[in-house]
């Protein structure tokens, strides 16, 4: 199992925009994407212009699949993110 932690930054007065773009795009990737088996954005208490993604995927097939398709799965979101995200590779132990 793959576990991706990735965190944006959003611009300055944007977030609502985000937030309901976001609405949007994330049933998208599920429904789209069989292997994406969690996909979940949250907001982060302190950092007002920051999210970070919890995804998980079961193999890196999922992943390869997910990673080919965020550049049109997130052609609306772009532009009101900052440049950079920061993705951690997580593996489980157990």
């Amino acid at each position: 199992m793959i576990t991706l932690i990735a965190k944006v930054k959003v611009k300055e007065g944007k977030m609502d925009e985000v937030i309901n773009a976001l609405k949007e795009i994330v049933p998208k990737i599920k429904a789209a994407e069989p292997g994406c088996l969690v996909y979940i954005p949250h907001t982060v208490r302190g950092e007002d212009n920051t999210i970070i993604f919890y995804e998980k995927y079961p193999d890196k097939e999922a992943l390869k699949v997910h990673s080919s398709n965020l550049p049109k799965s997130l052609e609306k979101l772009a532009p009101l993110l900052e440049p950079g995200t920061d993705v951690k590779t997580c593996y489980e132990i157990l």
